[in-house]
């Protein structure tokens, strides 16, 4: 080998690595391209997975149907995990983006607060002087005219300054609630892994039990399935609490649930954890009597604790009477909720949803509509689940994302968003986890049974 070709053996050995490295850097629009192209693939693959779920469920009952239902059910939350992952590294760059985009308009904005307050303090001392005393300090007139010229110079600065600021504040405040939705969608799609992860070793349980009880057997396979008739009915009959009304079977609770939620998008699981966190908190916090109208003042049926603001006098007093005469029943002897102490304000809420007599007319005709009804009732399950579930819609729930329903369970309790800061963080998060244990101990259990 002559030396020349020596020289060019030894560039290759030294530059190939950097040249292999050079082509295995994937720019971001090939990233971004090659992640849409993935998860096109993984949503095609769910579609045809949840086709053949779909089919499976539609067969009759056998060991074999039961087996490719729980087979299908773990692929079909494999795909659904590696669609998220795929999501959130999407978003992760685009997260970045914004944030980086945000810190740039702020120090901008701080930048054009300066120069507000060095320009608006020569203004001050210009304006500080007076007409006369203004020319007077002046040597001849074109030193006069040339200040003026300067004045304007800053006024017109100032303006120019000002609506930079504006225009900048404008674009932050866009930018941040871009950022906010993004950061929710990878929030959702770190709260569907972790569910998904769930149903995944519960499905795995459930397959390594039904094959071991039944031992690959389709008669004793009608055991098994017997037993879980039973089940299904001691899960239909289980009384559903309610708040300020008699608990019903939690099979006309369920009923209930789907068809309000088949008129407004919320997710029956869901809509059931509202109103057992509202059951719970009534025992908590108690019922109360109105015992003055024109006062809003009440008293608690358990101890007998006198409120002055059971009920607001006027916005709330007014419609509860006429709610209550209407359906026939006597102001002073139908159960509302008491003041939380802790939280302030009022109490009055009425029957399952616990809708102040306010809001509730608000409802009111929507739900007439809807329920064929003409004189809808607070206290009626069937009514309060339907106004829950309408007023949850409103408040974003109809999404049926993790944020989505978690923000409406805090506004359904407090009016405000879930937030690092607020109070009613519980609330959401409590709701958030009921909704899972009714839909994976209460609502599955009685699927194809």
């Amino acid at each position: 080998m002559n030396l020349i070709a020596k020289v060019f053996f030894i560039m290759g050995i030294f530059f190939m690595p950097i040249l292999i490295h050079a082509q295995a850097v994937e720019t971001a629009a090939q990233k971004e391209s090659r992640l849409q192209a993935e998860l096109a693939q993984v949503l095609k693959e769910q579609e045809e997975t949840e086709k053949i779920l779909a089919s499976a469920q539609n067969q009759s009952a056998s060991l074999k149907r039961d087996i490719l239902i729980l087979d299908t059910k773990i692929k079909s939350a494999q795909l659904n995990i590696k669609a998220k992952n795929l999501l959130i590294e999407s978003l992760g760059k685009d997260i970045t983006k914004k944030q980086e985009q945000i810190l740039s308009l702020e120090e901008r904005i701080s930048r054009g607060r300066e120069t507000l307050s060095q320009i608006m303090r020569k203004t001050n001392e210009i304006d500080s002087l007076s007409i006369p005393e203004f020319i007077l300090e002046k040597e001849d007139l074109t030193t006069v005219l040339s200040d003026i010229d300067k004045f304007e110079s800053i006024r017109e600065s100032l303006k120019i300054t000002f609506e930079q600021i504006r225009s900048d504040k404008t674009q932050t405040e866009t930018e941040k609630d871009v950022l906010d939705k993004r950061k929710n969608k990878e929030m959702d799609a770190r709260a569907t892994i972790e569910s998904e992860k769930k149903n995944i070793q519960n499905d795995e349980i459930e397959k390594q039990k039904l094959l071991t009880e039944s031992k690959g057997n389709e008669k004793a396979y009608s055991q098994i399935l017997a037993d879980k008739k039973i089940k299904a009915a001691q899960i239909r009959s289980a009384l559903f609490s309610l708040r300020d009304a008699a608990a019903i079977p939690f099979e006309k609770a369920l009923q209930y649930a789907n068809i309000a939620s088949k008129s407004t998008g919320v997710r029956p699981a869901f809509l059931l954890a509202i109103l057992t966190q509202e059951s719970a908190l009534g025992k908590n916090v108690g019922s109360c009597y109105l015992s003055d109208i024109n006062t809003g003042y009440g008293v608690s049926v358990k101890s007998g604790t006198i409120f002055p603001n059971v009920m607001k006098p006027g916005r709330d007093t007014t419609p509860f009477v006429s709610i209550t005469k209407s359906l026939g029943m006597d102001p002073m002897k139908t159960l509302v909720s008491c003041p939380i102490l802790s939280a302030g304000g009022y109490g009055g809420a009425m029957g399952p949803a616990q809708f102040i007599a306010s809001t509730w007319m608000l409802f009111n005709s929507r739900l007439a509509k809807v329920l064929n009804t003409p004189i809808p009732n607070p206290w009626s399950p069937q009514d309060a689940f339907m106004a829950s579930a309408m007023f949850l819609s409103d408040l974003g729930a109809y999404s049926g994302s993790y944020t989505g329903e978690r923000n409406a369970a805090c506004k359904y309790y407090s009016g405000k968003a879930c937030s690092t800061k607020s109070v009613n963080n519980a609330y959401g998060t409590q709701v958030m986890s009921k909704a899972a244990i009714i839909q994976q101990t209460m609502i599955d259990p009685l699927q194809g049974l």
